[in-house]
């Protein structure tokens, strides 16, 4: 070969070799790749980001999130973020789900979620690392809240209904009742019907019943009773605490009681005179006492009332027509006081014994009711 030729062959060679080596050092790239928070740098050969995360071996799966793309070129010292995808257990609102995030802490997968931040309370920091634990979320929502006679509309993001009354600065008191348990979860478009326990007064009365008190009474015949001074019932009012709820009373507890009328005992007076025994009753035919019996049976008195009536008189005046108590005045049969009150009857009063006898069986009756009532009274008084 001439040494023109053999230079030319020697040129040749090394612009080959000049060629592939410039090509080799155009896909030799360092890159600055993020994994999952964690920078790594890696040296690999390749044109896109897929070829260098595969030179360096770093897997990434459908799921994972990668920037810039699998597909987009890579130049030396580049940056690529590499974020792998994993299951997260999320509890939202009470609903319990499971999605997909390239997140690392919660504010992101909260972000990636589409949950506005500002009104969204987690079981977690924002800036935490995202766990194994579920992450619980408590978006902002409206509760309605039936209470007082009104409606409320509160808006909250307490997770249960016991912050979130809190929240909407509800203050229960002791007895309300609510219609969901405190514990339940808080959901939007949540009713609540709060019932107010209230307490009141109530005030009852009651009769309080009266006492019977018996005396025995000589100036009247064994088996007739008086009453003295009737009976009055008496009044206990009593004062009670009410506890209610929902405009029913659920309990009432006594504050006070108290008689607050006393009651008047009815005293009555029991009869303990003995009767003159009517079967020893004997009058002389034509006598002033055969007549008083005829009278006084004409009137419906029996032998009984008789009897009451002979020995009255025979106290009295011994039954005579004439007979006069010159101290006081009274005259005749009957004693009375004065005589001339026997005229009423008939104008022959001081010697008829049908006229005194008349006038008085009307005096008895009117002041006493019957003979033995006015024997009775004789008895007890020494007269009638």
């Amino acid at each position: 070969m001439s040494r023109t030729a053999r230079l030319g062959a020697q040129a040749l060679v090394l612009a080959l070799v000049a060629g592939g080596t410039s090509a080799f050092a155009v896909l030799h790239k360092t890159v600055t790749v993020d994994v999952d928070g964690q920078t790594l740098e890696v040296s690999a050969f390749g044109r896109t980001v897929g070829d260098v995360l595969a030179g360096g071996g770093i897997e990434v799966g459908e799921r994972d999130l990668v920037a810039p793309g699998l597909d987009e070129p890579v130049s030396n010292n580049g940056q690529v973020v590499v974020r792998h995808g994993r299951e997260l257990d999320v509890v939202i609102d009470g609903s319990e789900q499971r999605v997909w995030t390239t997140a690392l802490t919660v504010g992101e997968a909260v972000d990636g979620m589409g949950l506005r931040g500002g009104d969204t309370l987690l079981s977690a920091s924002r800036s935490a690392s995202l766990g194994r634990e579920p992450l619980r979320v408590s978006t902002q929502k409206t509760i309605h809240l039936v209470v007082d006679g009104q409606v409320i509309d509160g808006v909250t993001s307490a997770p249960s209904v016991r912050e979130a009354l809190r929240e909407i600065g509800l203050v229960l008191q002791e007895g309300d009742q609510l219609s969901v348990p405190l514990d339940a979860t808080a959901v939007d478009g949540l009713v609540v019907l709060v019932t107010r326990a209230s307490t009141g007064g109530e005030t009852q009365t009651e009769a309080v019943p009266f006492e019977v008190e018996e005396i025995e009474d000589p100036s009247l015949v064994k088996g007739n009773t008086v009453v003295k001074t009737k009976g009055k019932a008496g009044v206990r009012t009593t004062t009670y605490a009410l506890s209610i709820v929902g405009g029913a009373v659920v309990e009432r507890t006594v504050v006070a009681s108290a008689v607050t009328v006393a009651p008047v005992t009815q005293v009555v007076r029991v009869g303990t005179q003995e009767l003159p025994d009517p079967s020893i009753v004997a009058v002389e035919p034509g006598s002033a006492q055969e007549l008083g019996k005829q009278l006084a049976a004409a009137r419906g008195y029996g032998d009984d009332e008789f009897a009451c009536l002979l020995s009255l008189w025979k106290k009295e005046s011994g039954w005579r027509v004439n007979a006069e108590n010159k101290s006081s005045g009274a005259y005749g049969i009957p004693q009375a006081l004065p005589g001339s009150k026997m005229a009423t009857v008939a104008d022959d009063w001081r010697t008829n014994p049908a006229t005194q006898i008349t006038w008085g069986l009307n005096y008895i009756e009117g002041r006493y009711g019957t003979p033995c009532g006015a024997w009775a009274a004789s008895q007890a008084k020494g007269w009638y």
